[in-house]
């Protein structure tokens, strides 16, 4: 070996050692913004749940604290850490990503699993909402211990914060991203030392490392078990980004940081919060806050408010990236998309999208007034969408990770159990507030039931005015018809049947192009498609040809830059001499269709504020011709 060759592994081995600590500290910033933010809150709404705000035993404190360490080592380190972050699809992650894994690796890809995908991707979208409303909520309020005469001013500067972050959006988070993951690094290693410095005061309260005290508490306060459990998960929320985020950051980096960094010092800011508490018999309201030297108040409060913008926007990008994922899988029509970056596909903004979570945010902050109030709306969509993941996780150790039956069930019933508890927990807060997210996520379920319905029922009365490709193309040869010069592009959703806007064409100019390109865009069942896998060409005739694009759900159409790959197929593509015909659909109701007529007007209105399919598929709009047509569902 050659001093060059050593020299050339080592600069690789450190590249890869400096590329492996930038996705750890990304992924503290985006993954754990969420859960990062949880102690402001959770220990205090578990001592409130407990009625034990105004002091408590020893005993019962570490009741509750045995109860908040061991619902994180079990849901987030066993389960997520040590089971879901595994099952990636094609290293991509979500609910999605698990539920197209898990339909594809069984026969006749069953509707069951892609109704648990619709539920688990709709519960998203109701925690979605409420997670910038109480994580700012629970920082802002910080300013009551510094000075309660600012209580007033809490929701005004809440949604002031929140308007801002809603705003910023459009520009892309790319620039401020770089920093996201220090702010939070260091919002941890604050959570660490404060909680560490009142340890040391009260050292027994490691005592609640002994899972005795948490079952003693909910056996001996089975009265209160529910409602503080339903408080005990809010320290797990959050708990769901780990996988969301797989696919920017790698299992190894997200591992790393929970282990390294962020469990340790939840651990200890919970154990601090537990020893203040312990020390403070008389009231505590704000433990976490109020735990603070009174120099670090202010610095905390600011801090605070950063992460939970922080979080917040870990949580409006994750909400992009799914409902991009549900338009590639046709599981929603095609909103508008704008990206941000010029490197990274990921950086979208979706107008549509981040005006509905405005709107609902800002009614959430309104409405509750306060993160105490809306932690009872907290939690029902998140554990729904754990329950999905519990029960796709069981398919996918059966078919895919080839698990025994008994095996996979010793891993998923104890995994189940705990879900559904926190599950019935916070189904208990449903009047209080729990109604939120649920309705949230039956709104958007119905609007996927509806698309997909919908557009199942389109393509049937498309299909049935449909002329074989075959037959044209006969009839076209037979009697050839004026041409022109030039490349016409016709795009369809049907691989076999000729395209509409072709036969519209056909009947209005009764010319061809020299060339014609009959092309259809597949979806993938994965992410993402190599590109030499991405475009299938072939000939039929000199004046016939057809191509096929095949994009993942996870990648951006783009049609001029994948046609640019057929180049290599022996096809000359040359953009400026080719027209692209596309059919615009008319639709109109029918009381004798397949939904009822109400549900086909929440489908054509769907379909009426869907970007259309020049702007969807990236299509230059000087060389798009569009053609009417109207279609009775």
């Amino acid at each position: 070996m050659t001093p060059d060759t050593v020299s050339n592994g080592g600069e690789g081995h450190l590249a890869e050692k400096a590329n492996f600590r930038i996705l750890v500290l990304g992924a503290i910033g985006v993954v754990y913004g969420d859960i990062g933010t949880s102690p402001i809150y959770a220990f205090r709404e578990a001592l409130h749940a407990s009625k034990q705000s105004a002091g408590g035993t020893v005993t019962e404190i570490l009741g509750l604290l045995s109860l908040i360490v061991w619902a994180l080592t079990i849901v987030v380190t066993v389960k997520y850490v040590g089971f879901v972050l595994k099952a990636d699809n094609q290293g991509e992650g979500g609910t999605l990503s698990l539920m197209t894994l898990a339909r594809n690796s069984l026969k006749g890809r069953p509707v069951w699993v892609l109704v648990l995908g619709i539920i688990g991707a709709s519960l998203f979208l109701g925690d979605a909402i409420i997670t910038p409303a109480i994580s700012v909520l629970s920082a802002v309020e910080g300013l009551e211990v510094l000075a309660p005469r600012l209580a007033d001013w809490v929701v005004p500067i809440t949604l002031c914060i929140i308007v801002a972050l809603f705003f910023v959006q459009r520009f892309g988070t790319g620039r401020v991203a770089s920093v996201f993951g220090p702010i939070t690094a260091l919002w941890f290693l604050a959570l660490g030392v404060s909680g560490l410095v009142h340890i040391f005061e009260a050292p027994g309260v490691l005592a609640a490392l002994n899972p005795y005290y948490g079952v003693r508490f909910l056996i001996d306060h089975s009265h209160i078990s529910i409602a503080v459990l339903g408080a005990v998960f809010l320290a797990v929320t959050g708990a769901e980004a780990l996988y969301v985020d797989l696919g920017h950051f790698g299992r190894r980096p997200i591992v790393f940081a929970w282990l390294a960094l962020v469990f340790p010092c939840l651990l200890l800011n919970y154990f601090g919060q537990g020893a203040f508490v312990l020390t403070h018999l008389e009231s505590v309201e704000h433990p976490f806050f109020e735990m603070q030297p009174e120099w670090a108040l202010l610095p905390m409060v600011v801090l605070a408010t950063m992460a939970t913008v922080i979080a917040s926007q870990a949580v409006i990008s994750g909400a992009f990236s799914l409902m991009s994922q549900a338009m590639h899988l046709n599981l929603l029509p095609r909103f508008t998309v704008l990206h941000t970056s010029d490197t990274q596909a990921g950086q979208i903004f979706m107008p549509q999208v981040n005006f509905l979570l405005l709107i609902s945010v800002v009614l959430l902050v309104i409405g509750f007034k306060s993160s105490s109030a809306l932690s009872a709306a907290y939690g029902i969509a998140v554990t729904g969408e754990m329950l999905v993941t519990a029960v796709l996780l069981l398919v996918v150790m059966r078919q895919i990770w080839r698990w025994r039956l008994l095996a996979a069930l010793a891993v998923v019933i104890p995994l189940l159990i705990i879900d559904a508890g926190f599950f019935a927990a916070n189904v208990a807060k449903f009047t209080q507030g729990g109604w939120v997210p649920a309705v949230v996520a039956i709104f958007v379920a119905f609007l996927m039931q509806t698309w997909i319905s919908g557009r199942k029922l389109l393509s049937d009365r498309t299909k049935a005015d449909d002329v074989p490709l075959n037959f044209l193309l006969d009839n076209l040869t037979k009697k050839k018809p004026n041409t022109v010069p030039g490349t016409a592009i016709f795009l369809t959703s049907e691989v076999e049947g000729a395209p509409t806007a072709l036969l519209h064409s056909l009947k209005h100019y009764k010319v061809l192009h020299e060339h014609n390109v009959i092309l259809s865009v597949v979806t993938s069942s994965s992410p993402i498609v190599p590109d030499d896998e991405k475009i299938h060409f072939e000939s039929f005739n000199p004046l016939f040809s057809r191509a096929v694009i095949t994009f993942g759900y996870m990648e951006t159409p783009n049609i001029p830059r994948a046609l640019a790959l057929a180049r290599k197929l022996g096809w000359k593509f040359d953009i400026m001499s080719t027209s692209f015909f596309l059919s615009r659909r008319t639709i109109k109701p029918s009381a004798r269709g397949g939904m009822p007529l109400w549900q086909d007007r929440v489908f054509i209105g769907l379909a009426r504020n869907a970007s259309n399919a020049t702007e969807y598929f990236q299509l230059p709009t000087g060389r798009v011709v569009e053609l009417g047509i109207q279609v009775t569902i």
